[in-house]
């Protein structure tokens, strides 16, 4: 009698086992294996950028400096970058531009590119495995890894591409807006770039839907460059604030990063290959 065939998890798999998971699905046949992360959803300015990642089985062990592209340094981040795109079998890089994260809110356009990163790889692969929770619409057997980009190679894998592909991004927008370091901190809330933030106000990159960027544009009477959608914490923020809310900066608010008066679905990002 045949062994049962290894059926798809539903659940979220705590990846304790170093490539081991990877591994086991490469051995069973249900590769290829992508792996998917992003970087950029906790910054308050610049795109999101989602990355996904085919490896040739038994890589991770070819790329011994592989691992969450932020336990590297900015150097080793680069030379994995570089080894990756040299050995990957596929990899696809989706950048989210501020303006949608704006309309639509970080927690939806991160599933959304997370699903577009694996449809624009150029081979379907036989089994997807995503960073931290599960993404629901990816036309291929999947699970969430806890933890994946440091248990998972074509999760770090992503990682890499992600992260280094979004601070090159934010590298050259700091030559255009000096102002507010992005070489530096790559558009997070550092103590320096929320001091640039106050000082002034936000530029066309930043995020206009969130709380802090929404608090400074209105201390400094600015209106954002494009339609925002904003959270409630913004808006009850706002509030709080001489002048009212922010009526001539909203196109309507927002509840868990959703358009409580239905905004359009707008639809963007760009393969970089």
């Amino acid at each position: 009698m045949s062994a049962e065939p290894l059926r798809p998890p539903r659940a979220v798999v705590r990846g304790e086992l170093f490539w081991g998971l990877q591994s086991a699905l490469d051995r069973r046949g249900l590769g290829p294996v992508a792996g998917v992360d992003e970087a950029g959803a906790g910054a308050c300015a610049g795109p999101l950028v989602v990355a996904s990642c085919v490896l040739r089985p038994g890589d991770g062990a070819r790329l011994p400096e592989l691992t969450d592209s932020k336990m590297l340094t900015a150097k080793a981040r680069d030379r994995v970058y570089d080894r990756v795109l040299q050995r990957a079998l596929d990899y696809a890089v989706i950048v989210i531009p501020t303006e949608q994260v704006d309309l639509l809110g970080i927690r939806v356009m991160n599933l959304e590119g997370m699903r577009r990163a694996v449809a624009a790889l150029h081979s379907h692969p036989g089994y997807v495995l995503t960073d931290g929770f599960p993404v629901p619409g990816i036309p291929a057997p999947n699970a969430a890894v806890i933890k994946g980009d440091r248990s998972v190679a074509a999760i770090a894998a992503a990682s890499v591409l992600a992260k280094v592909t979004r601070d090159r991004i934010m590298t050259g927008l700091h030559d255009e807006l000096p102002d507010y370091g992005f070489n530096v901190h790559k558009g997070y809330s550092t103590s320096d770039h929320l001091a640039a933030l106050r000082e002034h106000g936000p530029s066309r990159v930043h995020r206009w839907s969130y709380t802090n960027v929404a608090t400074s544009a209105l201390a400094h009477g600015l209106t954002p460059p494009h339609p925002v959608v904003l959270t409630y914490a913004a808006l009850e923020n706002s509030l709080e604030k001489p002048g009212g809310p922010v009526r001539a900066t909203v196109r309507s608010v927002g509840k868990n990063e959703r358009s409580a008066a239905g905004a359009g679905r707008t639809r963007g990002g760009a393969r970089i290959s």
